[in-house]
């Protein structure tokens, strides 16, 4: 996705596939002439691509993957910050694979070909979307689209109509099962339907003389229709029905070897006295339903010569069904062939910065996505044992970090960078420092071959395997010495670096997926200093108008000139606030509320009435910031999202192993019990001011108020 490539007219791509070899080799002349081809995969050639991409993904040594989606962030609050903590990154990740999709999925099969001394590639780019194919009851599936996401995919020509059109769908592991528990369960209640008996059900009241003459009339017919197979037992028996101006036939057909007449055009209520003409009149006849191809139901009314023959006949209808609904769900499983593929072939994974990209695989095509980083990145590692993000090798091998030196580690500049054979025409490059990569194509389906671009997923899936390969060169792994080189995950030069995931630009840590934690990593430069989570406070609802150093002022004013190491707005209107000790954090949080109990002029002069200005201002600690961050709704400010949420409350403030949280409405002071020594000696003359509301304010209350607050600052200083 983020590469330079030129990009060839499709016309221009046929002709260079009609006149070049199965093998186009980047490091050969030709490479000068033309792009990389992709194989484009829809609903029309999905069953013989994904039969030619089983053969290759089991003859390959690495497989890399890409993605494209509709959208990243479904709020601005919900971007990744650096005083973001490893869950509340996940939940950030967990939140956007829940609520985009995914429209385009790149697979590209590495093989080493030691008689040629170069890596064969197969790049795929599927378009993927999801369709609702199954009958079932439930939502359609819906998704949010980004607005910027969508004009950069057509920025770069992303072929809207064939993703929406002939995307493959597609259901998840959990999906597939809960179809198939609903498909057969309606299957059964069909065949209960169709043999249950008058006496299970009784009788179905007539009350009009429409009703009697038509159920008498369809006594008539079927009697006639019944006597016609006897007399005419070679010839079709038909019969037609004039009912209210519409024709009805009753015309034979066979059904499981047996004459059946097709009930079509017959309302819901009229298919009801049908059957009670049946249940009471014919016991040799039986009302069957099935379901048809275009997912409609088919009635019927099947004759049995006796009542074993009757009992074969709805064996065999439960058993088409239970294949007809294994069939269909198989069908509906679409493109998560592809994933099940990977996961038993057990290949090593590639991926570029794919953390997001890895929540997506699982939410899309495993199941729902688990509530912890933890088990996440088991589940992950369970299915895929082998990942590598190019990403992480950039940042923390210092052999290419040489070679990166300050340049952008994103995929392009390092396919630019460490790939010149294959991303650049010059051929005045020595050949035998890079590792040479050849693009093979079918000739028979060479129509389904685009010339490959960047920001499409098969063409980035390209280029990230391509990367890897140029990486593990620099690393001094030798493919023509290793045997086989499918063995790469077990290599010592590369093991170091698998499974370990790139999670943030400033986090400083990398996910390991062999065993669930994260943790930091020393080669990774942060930018920013250490970020202390339990010295972080939220604040949200404050004045949009407050700026980032007027929020330092006030606070540094009550609690000292260092008291606040780093303050960062999640919106216009909510901060976090890094304290420079653990305990100034609870300190604000009762400060904060015992200001908005007392409604007096001393209170209002405080410095940190600039912040409670408005009287909406909400405060906790920074596991209030993780709660709001796992709703799944999203609302655009963070303050509307903690009122969506339910929050209100003022102030939640932290008492040792006890939480109290006071609401907006109360009026109550905060416990006694509750507040430290200082507290008392600051606020005691406070409280007792509020109970004696009646008396006026004196100067003695202003001296009170400065003795207190210089009391605070001296608290603060010598802690």
């Amino acid at each position: 996705m983020r590469s330079q490539w030129l990009l060839w007219s499709r016309s221009k791509t046929l002709a260079l596939a009609r006149s070049l070899p199965l093998i186009r080799p980047f490091s050969s002349s030709s490479s000068s002439a033309g792009g990389v081809a992709v194989r484009k995969v829809t609903r029309s050639n999905f069953e013989p691509a994904l039969d030619n991409l089983r053969v290759r993904v089991r003859e390959a040594d690495f497989v890399a993957v890409d993605l494209e989606m509709t959208g990243v962030t479904s709020a601005p609050w919900r971007d990744a910050f650096e005083f973001d903590r490893s869950d509340v990154r996940y939940l950030k990740v967990k939140d956007s694979a829940e609520k985009f999709a995914v429209v385009q999925f790149g697979v590209c099969p590495f093989r080493w070909d030691a008689s040629k001394a170069s890596f064969v590639a197969h790049p795929h780019n599927f378009y993927i979307f999801p369709r609702k194919e199954l009958p079932i009851d439930g939502p359609s599936y819906d998704f949010l689209c980004q607005t910027t996401s969508i004009d950069f995919l057509a920025k770069y020509q992303f072929d809207f109509n064939a993703c929406i059109h002939e995307g493959i769908s597609y259901l998840s592991s959990a999906q597939e099962e809960d179809a198939l528990g609903k498909l057969s369960s309606a299957y059964k209640d069909e065949l209960a339907s169709s043999l249950q008996s008058l006496e299970e059900h009784g009788d179905i009241p007539i009350v009009s003389t429409a009703d009697l003459l038509f159920t008498e009339r369809m006594k008539a017919r079927f009697n006639e229709w019944r006597d016609g197979i006897f007399r005419n037992p070679s010839e079709g028996y038909h019969l037609e029905e004039n009912l209210k101006c519409n024709k009805f036939q009753f015309q034979t057909v066979f059904f499981k070897m047996r004459p059946a007449v097709l009930l079509d055009g017959f309302s819901s209520h009229q298919l009801k006295l049908i059957r009670l003409v049946l249940r009471k009149h014919f016991r040799d006849l039986v009302y069957v339903r099935t379901l048809g191809e275009d997912d409609t139901w088919q009635k019927r009314v099947v004759y049995t010569d006796t009542n074993e023959d009757k009992a074969s006949l709805m064996k065999e209808v439960k058993e088409g069904l239970l294949r007809s609904t294994n069939s269909r769900v198989k069908s509906a499983v679409g493109f998560r062939h592809v994933i099940d593929l990977l996961v038993s072939e057990q290949k090593l994974i590639v991926g570029h910065n794919c953390f997001l990209d890895i929540a997506h695989i699982y939410s899309k095509f495993i199941g729902p996505l688990p509530s912890s980083i933890e088990e996440f990145v088991l589940a992950v590692h369970d299915k895929f044992p082998h990942i590598i993000d190019t990403k992480h090798l950039m940042n923390s091998s210092h052999a290419v970090q040489y070679l990166m030196k300050k340049r952008s580690k994103s995929l392009s500049s390092a396919f630019s960078l460490l790939c010149p054979m294959v991303s650049s025409a010059s051929q005045n490059l020595a050949s035998n420092l890079y590792v040479k990569v050849e693009v093979q194509t079918d000739e028979s389906g060479s129509s389904c071959f685009n010339s490959g671009a960047k920001h499409e997923a098969g063409y980035d899936a390209f280029m990230t395997g391509c990367v890897f390969a140029q990486m593990c060169s620099h690393l001094s792994i030798k493919f023509e010495l290793l045997s086989p080189p499918a063995n790469l995950p077990e290599n010592d030069k590369i093991q170091k670096y698998i499974n370990l995931l790139y999670p943030s630009w400033n986090s400083g840590t990398v996910i390991d997926l062999s065993t669930g934690t994260e943790k930091p990593e020393p080669a990774y430069k942060r930018k920013y200093p250490t970020v202390v989570f339990q010295n972080i406070a939220l604040v949200w609802g404050f004045p949009s108008k407050l700026k980032p150093k007027d929020l330092r002022e006030c606070v540094c004013k009550v609690f000292g000139q260092d008291s606040v190491t780093s303050i960062f707005f999640l919106d216009s209107s909510s901060a976090l606030i890094q304290f420079s000790k653990e305990e100034f954090v609870d300190d604000f949080l009762l400060l904060k509320d015992i200001l908005e109990r007392n409604d007096d002029p001393i209170s209002v002069l405080h410095p940190l009435s600039v912040l409670l200005e408005g009287g909406n201002t909400r405060a906790a600690n920074y596991d209030t910031y993780r709660d709001i961050c796992s709703a799944s709704m999203s609302k655009i400010l963070f303050a509307e999202q903690a009122e969506a949420i339910g929050i209100t409350w003022k102030t939640k403030v932290n008492c040792g192993s006890r939480e109290a949280q006071y609401p907006a409405s109360s009026t109550d002071s905060p416990a006694e019990d509750i507040l430290s020594p200082a507290h008392k000696q600051v606020v005691g003359r406070k409280l007792e001011s509020k109970k004696q509301s009646s008396r006026e304010v004196s100067c003695e209350d202003i001296l009170d108020s400065l003795y207190a607050k210089s009391l605070f600052g001296n608290r603060m200083t010598s802690t």
